[in-house]
């Protein structure tokens, strides 16, 4: 995507287009299951701290990430198969930025109902489990740290989560407005915004935000504010 950016010949071929579809939807759904992931990964921190390292030894860790991508490749085939098998006979010409489900739907001169149906349904599906994980985990992660007496034990609770919370927010925030509009709102220009966003910003946004929890960077940031300031 960045090479294509800057390329003066901006022209993909056809299989390398079904590729870079079929690696862009897999990495999509392993981002949103991961968040899930590690959601439930702090509810065991904090909620059962003493048996943390039994209940998410390495052969867990392991499973639930061979489980995040089984998943994240079998539905990028399924979306991947059904595109792809589209016809093709008007313009050759994506109006994006790569290769995504809204404008290759777009050029195509067949019935795309069954598409946008799997999309609505699989992708529905995903996002709303996923959601629903990371609302329950913080549930209980919210219930637990209520329990704490203290008002610094209770901070330094929250504090380990509102990295992960921010990064979630963000994320599902523009694949929800992404996926989830009415055809009626769709726009193209918007569509094409919102994917560098979450294509491009977020990414570059997560180590700087995973990083506000380490002490050396919040040393850094003060002494940063304290020069601009005087």
């Amino acid at each position: 995507m960045l090479v294509d950016l800057l390329a003066e010949k901006k022209s993909i071929p056809f299989l390398g287009c079904a590729l870079q579809f079929f690696i862009f939807c897999t990495f999509t759904d392993a981002e949103c299951m991961l968040l899930a992931v590690m959601a439930f990964d702090r509810y065991k921190a904090i909620s059962r701290p003493l048996s943390y390292a039994l209940d998410m030894s390495s052969r867990v860790r392991s499973q639930l990430l061979a489980g995040v991508y089984l998943v994240g490749l079998a539905d990028a085939l399924m979306h991947t198969t059904l595109t792809f098998r589209l016809c093709f006979c008007g313009s050759k010409e994506i109006n994006h930025f790569f290769c995504d489900v809204p404008p290759l739907l777009l050029l195509s001169c067949s019935d795309t109902q069954v598409n946008e149906l799997v999309i609505f349904t699989i992708f529905g599906f995903i996002e709303l489990s996923t959601i629903s994980g990371v609302l329950v985990s913080y549930g209980y992660i919210i219930s637990s740290v209520l329990k704490i007496r203290s008002a610094e034990g209770r901070l330094k609770a929250f504090s380990t989560c509102a990295s992960h919370l921010t990064v979630v927010v963000i994320f599902q925030g523009t694949m929800l407005f992404m996926y989830f509009r009415p055809s009626s709102a769709y726009s193209l220009d918007q569509d094409k915004m919102s994917s560098l966003f979450y294509t491009l910003v977020i990414p570059m946004l997560n180590p700087l935000i995973y990083s506000l929890r380490n002490k050396d960077v919040k040393v850094s940031i003060k002494k940063l504010k304290n020069k601009i300031l005087f």
